[in-house]
Parts: C-alpha cells; sequence; structure tokens
C-alpha cells in the first residue's frame, strides 16, 4: 500500500472514510492505469473524474485540436486553448485539478496497427469515441487483450453505457453480442449534423467514470451484462439485460473474426437503438 502525503490524505479523505474504498482502495486508484479513447464530450467529464479520484495513470488519444464548437459539452477544453491539441489541453486541466496524475498522451487515432500494443499498458479502456469503425475496433482490441471495457455513446438526447469483460465472465457478452457489426456509412448522421444536448455528455460520462472507480476497486454490482440507458427528454433511465450471443463472431464458440480489422468510417449510435 502507498504511503500517503499528509496531503493526499486531505486531498482523498472523503475516499479513505468510506469502507468500501478506505486507504487500500486508494492505493490501488493510484496505482492503477486507464487508457481513454477521445477527449470530447464523454472523455471530458471521465477525464475530470478519474484525475479527482486519483487513477495514478490516465492515458488518452484524440487526433483532433479544440474547437469552438466543442465548448458546448467538452468541459476539459477552454476558449483560450482553440486550436490546441485535446490531448494537451486535456492534460493540462487534469494536472491542474491533481498533480498526483501521471497523463500519457496519444495524439493520433487508435488504429489497428497500434491499439493492441498502447492498451496492453493498461488496466481498464474507456471508449468515448463518436463514430462505430472506432468502437468495433475498440472493443475486439479489447477482448484480444483481455482488457476490461467501459462503453458510452449519446446520439441528441439519448446516451448508453455498459461495461464489457467476457475475459472474466464466460457469459459476459461483448459489445459485438448487443451489435454484431457496424451500420453502413452514411446511414447515421453525425452529432454535428443531429445535434447533441451538451449535458447529456456529463451524464453518461459521469456513468462511466464511476464505473471505472468500481472496476478498479472491485466494488458494487458491475454493469457487464447489462446496457444501461437514458432518455434525458422523459428523464428515464432503462437497466436493459444483455445476454451473450451464441452466434457472436468475435467472443462466440464458432468466432469468425480473429485479427483486427478497420470498418469504414460511419458515425454515432442510432437513437431507436437504445429503447
Amino acid at each position: 500500500m502507498i504511503d500517503f502525503t499528509e496531503e493526499q490524505i486531505e486531498r482523498y479523505s472523503r475516499h479513505i472514510i468510506l469502507p468500501e474504498v478506505g486507504a487500500e482502495g486508494q492505493s490501488r486508484l493510484l496505482k492503477s492505469k486507464v487508457f481513454m479513447i477521445g477527449a470530447g464530450g464523454l472523455g471530458s467529464p471521465v477525464a475530470y473524474y478519474l484525475a479527482a479520484a486519483g487513477v495514478g495513470t490516465i492515458g488518452i488519444a484524440d487526433a483532433d485540436v479544440v474547437d469552438l464548437s466543442n465548448l458546448q459539452r467538452q468541459i476539459i477544453h477552454t476558449q483560450d486553448r482553440v486550436g490546441m491539441p485535446k490531448v494537451e489541453s486535456a492534460r493540462e486541466s487534469m494536472q491542474a485539478l491533481n498533480p498526483d496524475v501521471k497523463v500519457k498522451t496519444y495524439q493520433h487515432f487508435v488504429t489497428e496497427d497500434n491499439i493492441r500494443d498502447i492498451i496492453r499498458d493498461y488496466d481498464i479502456v474507456v471508449d468515448g469515441c463518436d463514430n462505430f469503425p472506432t468502437r468495433f475496433l475498440v472493443n475486439d482490441a479489447c477482448f484480444f487483450e483481455k482488457k476490461t471495457l467501459v462503453s458510452g455513446a449519446m446520439f441528441r438526447f439519448d446516451g448508453q453505457v455498459s461495461t464489457f469483460k467476457p475475459h472474466q465472465h464466460a457469459e459476459g457478452p461483448c459489445y459485438r453480442c448487443l451489435y454484431p457489426e457496424p451500420p453502413p456509412a452514411g446511414l447515421v448522421p453525425s452529432c454535428s449534423e443531429a445535434g447533441i444536448l451538451g449535458a447529456l455528455a456529463g451524464t453518461v460520462g459521469t456513468i462511466q467514470a464511476v464505473e471505472v472507480i468500481k472496476e478498479i476497486l472491485g466494488i458494487g454490482k458491475s454493469l457487464s451484462g447489462h446496457l444501461m440507458t437514458f432518455d434525458a427528454l422523459r428523464m428515464e433511465w432503462k437497466k436493459l439485460k444483455l445476454r451473450k450471443d451464441p452466434a457472436c463472431p468475435l467472443c462466440g464458440p464458432n468466432p469468425t473474426i480473429t485479427e483486427l480489422t478497420t470498418y469504414e468510417q460511419s458515425c454515432e449510435i442510432q437513437a431507436a437503438k437504445l429503447g
């Protein structure tokens, strides 16, 4: 267990007094490594809360720069950083909040050529991307590398969160058990075309951060095997049971996907999919 400084004892005091966390749990957080895909709408609240919680090493990948239109929902960035790489902007915010945290930046897209080498060094992967090709790539890479994946998505006023760890539970589904293949390119409008409620990103991303912290600490009930959906207009949460698909092309007994592949670019989830 880590020997805490007086400053750390004060900083993490509200964690340490929780019986489910305590000094041992906080020490575990400080030793943990989490990799995040995306420093945008979902990545912003996830990154902030993981940094605040004292997650020791946080890797974050994003190839984009901060744009003025991002600031409506991507709260980790500020107007004076427009034009700055998002990963650098995120790093500045996270380390200003908590200098305990080591932030590793990857100013490029994750691809089939680099993702497995990257995530191999991390304990948990957080998917906050905004397109289907990356979502499937991340799921497949996590499956092959036996990494827990905390996935979030949003579209207009709807959001969803789940945790996938088929490597830990024989009956645990992967993302492909929910969506076997990406939709055809151009079928689903992007957030820039359909719009997105800014505060929805905070709601979904914060739930992802809670799931990550629970997984690190080994407490509570995981969302593995369930899909949590949120309808902001109706203010309704639903928790849907997910079952492992025996015909899943990735994690089923007769897989047809045995290596990473890259799909043609498409975009976000359809609202109808959220049910």
